[in-house]
């Protein structure tokens, strides 16, 4: 089934990651069928579905973690469905990934977490370099003052902002974000929203955005993709979406 394309563009931006033909099953369960995305230069690209769809697998795939039955991921002119090893993670270095559980380590300083990527990827940078990227990253997210406590002082959104923060110590082009808002109140999750609406902006970052919540998906969002029954079932504008009188559309939106 085609695309339901909501959106007529009349200059379309470049084109910085194209999922092509994907398909994952599990067993008799066919997760993703055909499933086709490209991720725009300088856009939010909001993934929404229902539980169960096919979101995580989704981004499991964009990440190397699970492998597609068929299909192609293109990265940075890379197929990243065939890469392994060093030539995988070389790719994984460029593409920055916010868990949903923030997935910081508790033995670890605020400073240690998110000088973790340099150390992981063995970039060439001195103690210096390392001391002014740490800096910087913990400025975009407006908490400079934790850079010496542990995770367990923070509170829910603190850490959020911390794990944002250590995915852009690298200064990746792309950000994957895992139901960023997830677990945080109403008003701590629209500061994380503000503060991705804010990372596009200063560093012109592309980003898939994996959510459910309708606040994300209407704030945070450039376009919206629509999950359903394993295919890139429609796309558009949050507005465009929730006019449309496709009832399969609407109850998104209801």
């Amino acid at each position: 089934m085609k695309t339901t394309s909501i959106t007529q563009l009349t200059e379309i931006p470049e084109t910085i990651m194209s999922i092509s033909n994907l398909y994952k099953s599990f067993g008799s369960n066919n997760v993703l069928i055909n499933f086709n995305l490209d991720l725009l230069k300088g856009k939010n690209t909001v993934v929404l579905g229902k539980s169960g769809s096919g979101k995580s697998v989704l981004i499991k795939c964009i990440i190397g973690l699970l492998k597609p039955d068929s299909g192609s991921i293109i990265v940075y002119n890379e197929n990243i469905v065939n890469l392994h090893g060093a030539k995988l993670d070389k790719i994984r270095a460029k593409v920055g990934f916010l868990f949903q559980s923030n997935a910081l380590y508790d033995s670890m300083t605020v400073k240690e977490n998110i000088e973790f990527p340099l150390r992981r990827h063995w970039l060439k940078v001195t103690q210096l370099e390392v001391s002014k990227m740490v800096e910087e990253a913990l400025e975009d997210v407006g908490l400079s003052h934790t850079i010496n406590m542990m995770p367990a002082e923070l509170s829910g959104g603190m850490r959020k902002r911390i794990a944002l923060a250590r995915t852009l110590i690298l200064k990746p082009e792309i950000i994957l974000y895992d139901e960023p808002t997830t677990g945080l109140d109403p008003i701590t999750g629209k500061e994380i929203i503000n503060l991705m609406i804010d990372i596009k902006n200063k560093y012109n970052t592309s980003a898939l955005i994996i959510s459910h919540d309708m606040n994300c998906v209407r704030w945070a969002g450039d376009r919206i993709i629509i999950l359903l029954e394993g295919k890139c079932y429609a796309m558009g504008t949050y507005e465009e979406l929730k006019n449309s009188q496709n009832q399969k559309i609407k109850q998104f939106f209801d």
